[in-house]
């Protein structure tokens, strides 16, 4: 099958590869067409992901083309975006049916899902990786970004934390399913983008961002974007029951810290727009607070500040001199 025959019968049918709102030419031209309405910006993020990095390299099909485009999309939730279409670029090591079958599922439904259209891309031989890339569009000034947390704002986030990193070991097949798994299996392989929550953050929060690389890490983003201190309080993470069951309570919280893959919002909000924002009813989950300073910092119950034992992923650790 050739690179013009794959996309025709596996991307260009699927039914979130259709004509849409704000489409204006999809798949099938040298470029897509996208119609913006006036007094709105447009929001664009890219993600690529690569097996044994991101992935496991056998890993199934319909799961993968979920995960790929929730994580994407998760992006354009934490800039308050209402999602528009999407491109994706896929490197194959060969054309394997069956395979391309399940991943045009996963990606369909979770595209259905999100309310965002494919209107274009690539495909390329060589080792398994993909690269999407996701529009928006979002009320001209209204954007959240990661600059805008001030002293006596709240930092919060919006579900339970550590349940992607708990699901590893079960992903890599290094420990047999137990009471739990199937719940942090489902965090993993199928996020929820929170596009709801970032678009009611819109004029209440501060400053925000999606969780990708773990709590601590991505706090430290915002930390140093907005010139401010953030400050961690360990007591009131967020926990799922089947975390803890899985690895008990202190390795949960260690994982809610440092553990990636949540892909929940994390956010600073004035301390008089919590009543607003919990009357909307989306999640909200305080964890702390902001204050004049710089950095992340980790406090126990007792207000003492601790060293975390994890801090987040890094995809180049050290640097060649």
């Amino acid at each position: 099958m050739g690179e013009f025959e794959l996309i025709r019968h596996y991307f260009a049918a699927a039914a979130c590869a259709q004509a849409a709102e704000g489409v204006v030419l999809g798949i099938g031209d040298d470029c897509a067409l996208l119609d913006v309405p006036v007094g709105e910006q447009l929001a664009v993020s890219t993600d690529t992901l690569v097996a044994g990095v991101h992935f496991p390299a056998d890993a199934n099909g319909r799961l993968l083309g979920q995960r790929a485009l929730a994580v994407s999309v998760s992006d354009l939730a934490a800039m308050g975006a209402t999602p528009l279409a999407f491109t994706l670029a896929l490197t194959l090591p060969d054309v394997c049916t069956d395979w391309l079958a399940d991943f045009t599922a996963g990606l369909d439904s979770m595209a259905r899902h999100c309310g965002v259209r494919l209107i274009g891309g690539d495909t390329t031989r060589g080792p398994l990786s993909m690269t999407l890339t996701v529009f928006g569009r979002v009320p001209s000034g209204q954007a959240l970004t990661r600059s805008g947390a001030r002293a006596g704002d709240l930092l919060c986030v919006g579900g339970p934390l550590g349940n992607a990193a708990g699901a590893l070991p079960f992903v890599l097949g290094e420990r047999a399913a137990q009471e739990g798994a199937a719940e942090l299996l489902a965090h993993y392989w199928t996020p929820s983008p929170q596009l709801a929550l970032g678009q009611v953050l819109r004029g209440l929060a501060t400053a925000a961002l999606d969780i990708s690389d773990g709590l601590l890490a991505d706090c430290g983003h915002i930390a140093s974007a907005s010139g401010v201190a953030l400050i961690v309080e360990e007591g009131r993470l967020p926990l799922s029951a089947a975390l803890r069951a899985c690895v008990g309570e202190q390795n949960a919280r260690q994982l809610a810290l440092g553990g990636g893959d949540d892909y929940v919002l994390a956010f600073t909000l004035p301390t008089e727009k919590l009543d607003a924002l919990r009357a909307s009813g989306q999640p909200v989950y305080v964890i702390g607070r902001v204050e004049a300073g710089q950095g992340v910092h980790l406090q126990d119950a007792e207000g003492r500040t601790i060293k975390p034992p994890l801090s987040g992923y890094q995809h180049f650790g050290s640097q060649c001199d």
